[in-house]
């Protein structure tokens, strides 16, 4: 499974105990989902080639976090092994979304182009603020935030990696 097929649902913080788990801040919207995964892909953040499917053998949430057992990591050194790792699943396991709605993965990387078709830049990271998350857009000179609302983002195509914009008179000018 290449890195690139998997998305993250976790990120492993330390080791908890003395039995090979592991604390875990989530990275998902739906943290009922570990209900229903069997296998995991464990990635290493300093190597992108090191990347090991395993079992999930429990999970249990605490204050917020996920504490997670997997398959041989019996005890706190080599769990311990697994501080920094991302807890990953393949793309095709991903809960649907409700039309019109997109995971964070599927904006960035997404081309901005006004409805003219000049280009704007490049979606690098979405910004929440409330109700209303913020696009973050990287053009060649500087960066934009644009509201990713319907009114303002009137094309969405994440098959083509494309946002088509209408803004606001003076929103590039901020």
């Amino acid at each position: 499974m290449s890195p690139d097929d998997l998305v993250s649902i976790a990120r492993i913080v330390r080791p908890h105990g003395t039995k090979g788990e592991v604390i875990a801040e989530l990275e998902t919207d739906f943290p009922e989902r570990f209900s229903n995964v069997k296998s995991v892909y464990l990635c290493s953040t300093t190597s992108s080639s090191q990347v090991t499917k395993t079992l999930l053998e429990s999970f249990w949430f605490h204050k917020g976090r996920v504490i997670l057992k997997f398959a041989g990591y019996n005890n706190r050194s080599s769990a311990e092994t697994l501080r920094s790792y991302r807890v990953k699943i393949p793309k095709e396991e991903l809960v649907n979304l409700p039309e019109d709605t997109y995971y964070e993965f599927e904006l960035i990387g997404c081309k901005v182009l006004k409805e003219d078709k000049s280009y704007i830049g490049e979606v690098i990271a979405l910004m929440p603020t409330g109700s209303v998350p913020n696009l973050v857009v990287k053009g060649s000179d500087r960066e934009y935030l644009i509201p990713f609302a319907s009114a303002i983002c009137i094309e969405v195509d994440i098959s083509a990696k494309l946002i088509v914009i209408s803004p606001p008179e003076g929103l590039l000018s901020l």
